[in-house]
């Protein structure tokens, strides 16, 4: 097992697998940028190292100063969270590279998968079920017009290396897939310095399902059931639960043994999520994320398995902890992202926490890096706390979310906890009648 890790990220999942470390008896390293000099992450950890100023580009997401972190404390292995560098195939390499263990999947797979098209090859061969579209990357307009024709309208022109929404482009009709086209491609150079695009047929009413899986890397991999993330804002999850609350026991077992058995094909090692569109009882597979997810503590609170442990205990060497038999699912669970933003306008947030107070109680697990008198900084995501509630079902769990949300207390910022309260009364969602595009109405109209 590790003896030291480097934690190379911030905020709560920094503090999150801290405390993993912690648990296991394993020391930590954090590593920061000067604005989160005092953020809590640091104040915990065995040690700290400033790896550069605030912005990402020269502190979290600079490669040389977190190996050179890692170098001068002794680490021998490094966690990337999720964000930064986390899907960062050269980053993976480069740690290895350098005799360092990288918690998380192997620099190909992280490659693989964060090519969307290739990621879609690679499921298709795997035997997982993908929506209808081109089967690699579109080079011209004329392509994308004969594409879209077959598969027939509405379309989606989406980034082949991209991510949260950008270099997306719905077409309705023939005569916008040339605007489309040039649009998604400008898009994807600019935010991911790939302008390379494919197509897909445009799901009108999907949920978003994903599925959580971890394996070993030695052919050996469980899924740990699914969670539904269709509560979106312009592509952002805000609330998510687990399981999925419209799916029955056999749908439920099928799509997860079909996701474990791929993840054992592909030898993937440590935790992972396939991602789907869930639309008319079909699922349709859209990209596989290679870290640990934002909301992982849903899947966590159902299984009453630590899934940042089983990582760590991969990349240290050993094998699944579990079989498929071993995992059983118990109630439901729900997690609110609390972001520090105005819940009207969703403009940033950022400043001085004058007083926090986090819930309590049976079933309510927050995971924050908050507490008072801390400054939140400019420079990040707005992701400030992640209120997590389990109850036996999900009504139970849902009476235990306005319970949690009337007890929590953050002040001096604007926060979104307001939104979540609104959620939580609302009978569409009490009855689970949502889509990926229902959000969005609903903040708009209420």
């Amino acid at each position: 097992m590790f003896k030291k890790v480097l934690i190379a990220n911030r905020g709560e999942i920094a503090l999150r697998i801290h405390r993993a470390c912690k648990e296991m008896g394993i020391s930590t390293v954090a590593v920061h940028s000067t604005a989160d000099s005092y953020a809590m992450h640091v104040r915990l950890a065995d040690e700290s190292v400033c790896i550069g100023p605030p912005p990402a580009a020269e502190s979290y997401l600079n490669i040389p100063a977190i190996l050179s972190a890692a170098t001068l404390t002794g680490a021998d292995a490094i966690h990337p969270g999720y964000g930064f560098l986390s899907e960062n195939a050269n980053f993976a390499r480069i740690v290895e590279e350098h005799g360092l263990a990288f918690i998380g999947p192997t620099s190909e797979t992280i490659a693989t998968m964060g090519d969307k098209v290739a990621a879609k090859d690679a499921m298709r061969i795997a035997g997982v079920p993908v929506v209808p579209g081109s089967m690699g990357a579109v080079d011209s307009v004329a392509d994308a017009a004969q594409i879209a024709g077959e598969i027939g309208y509405p379309v989606i022109v989406k980034a082949a290396s991209g991510g949260g929404g950008r270099g997306m482009k719905v077409v309705e009709t023939e005569a916008d897939i040339e605007t489309a086209f040039k649009l998604a491609s400008r898009e994807a150079e600019v935010n991911f310095g790939d302008a390379t695009v494919y197509i897909e047929k445009y799901l009108a009413r999907p949920r978003h399902v994903e599925v959580q899986v971890i394996g070993d890397g030695r052919g050996n991999a469980v899924h740990l059931f699914e969670r539904d993330c269709s509560l979106q804002r312009k592509h952002q999850k805000v609330l998510e639960e687990a399981p999925c609350p419209v799916l029955d026991a056999a749908t439920r077992e099928r799509i997860g043994t079909i996701c474990a058995q791929a993840a054992a094909k592909m030898n993937y090692r440590s935790a992972g999520t396939f991602e789907f569109l869930y639309e008319n009882g079909e699922f349709f597979f859209i990209e596989m994320n290679t870290r640990v997810q934002v909301e992982h503590p849903v899947t966590e609170m159902i299984c009453n398995f630590d899934i940042v442990a089983e990582m760590i205990r991969i990349a240290a060497g050993e094998a699944l902890s579990v079989r498929q038999q071993d995992v059983v699912m118990e109630g439901h669970a729900i997690e609110c992202r609390i972001n520090a933003e105005d819940p009207v306008t969703f403009i940033p947030s950022p400043g001085l926490v004058a007083e926090y107070h986090a819930p309590g109680g049976l079933g309510v697990r927050v995971d924050s890096a908050l507490y008072a008198g801390y400054r939140i900084p400019p420079y990040y995501d707005s992701l400030v706390a992640k209120l997590i509630v389990h109850g036996r079902n999900r009504e139970e769990a849902i009476m235990r979310m306005r319970r949690a949300l009337d007890e929590m207390a953050i002040s001096g910022i604007s926060t979104t906890i307001s939104l979540h309260q609104r959620l939580a009364d609302n009978p569409s969602f009490a009855k689970a009648d949502y889509d990926i595009h229902w959000l969005e109405s609903f903040v708009e109209t209420s």
